[in-house]
């Protein structure tokens, strides 16, 4: 897979987890910010989507908010 993934989470966010969850489980690397403890980029995901509302998962150029395991899987070329 060449796309990189990055997804912006919290802690306490049922849909982030099963975010990391399927990702852990598709054997998909990705990069993790926790916005509840990093200002910048709690910033940043809000200059990207114009909201605080998470998960906010980017998949190369896509920028997606919430957790929809068919759009995601369909970007990662996995199975849902």
């Amino acid at each position: 897979m060449d796309k990189t993934v990055t997804i912006y989470s919290t802690p306490t966010c049922h849909f982030c987890k099963m975010a990391k969850e399927f990702f852990t489980e598709k054997n998909v690397a990705f990069t993790n910010y926790d916005v509840s403890a990093d200002a910048a980029k709690r910033e940043e995901m809000i200059q990207m989507t114009g909201q605080l509302g998470v998960p906010v998962i980017v998949i190369g150029a896509d920028i997606m908010v919430g957790f929809d395991r068919a759009r995601i899987a369909e970007k990662l070329g996995v199975e849902a």
